[in-house]
C-alpha cells in the first residue's frame, strides 16, 4: 500500500514540538527547605503545610529492623543449609 499524503519532516516536527519534557515544578519545604512537590508532603521530613504528616524517621527505623530480621533468618537457613551439605558429603 503506498502511502498518500506523505507528512514532510517539517510538518512532523512541527507537530512533535509539543512533545518535549518539562522540568516539574518544585517547592520549598519550611522545614528542611528541601525540594518537594507543589501541594505534596515533603519526601525528606515529612511535613506538608508545616506541620508533620509522616513520621518518616520511625518508618526508616521500623525497615531497618524488618531488613536486620530478615537477613538473620536468612543467615540462619543458609547456616542450616551448609551443615546439612557437610553432613551429606561426610558420608
Amino acid at each position: 500500500m503506498v502511502v498518500r499524503m506523505r507528512h514532510t519532516r517539517s510538518h512532523t516536527g512541527n507537530r512533535r514540538s509539543h512533545h518535549a519534557l518539562k522540568n516539574p515544578e518544585m517547592a520549598i519545604c519550611k522545614n528542611c527547605n528541601g525540594h518537594h512537590r507543589p501541594h505534596h508532603m515533603c519526601l525528606n521530613c515529612g511535613f506538608y503545610n508545616g506541620r508533620q504528616v509522616l513520621d518518616l524517621k520511625a518508618k526508616a527505623d521500623a525497615r531497618a529492623t524488618r531488613v536486620a530480621a530478615r537477613q538473620g533468618m536468612r543467615r540462619a537457613a543458609k547456616g542450616e543449609a551448609d551443615a546439612v551439605e557437610t553432613t551429606e558429603t561426610a558420608k
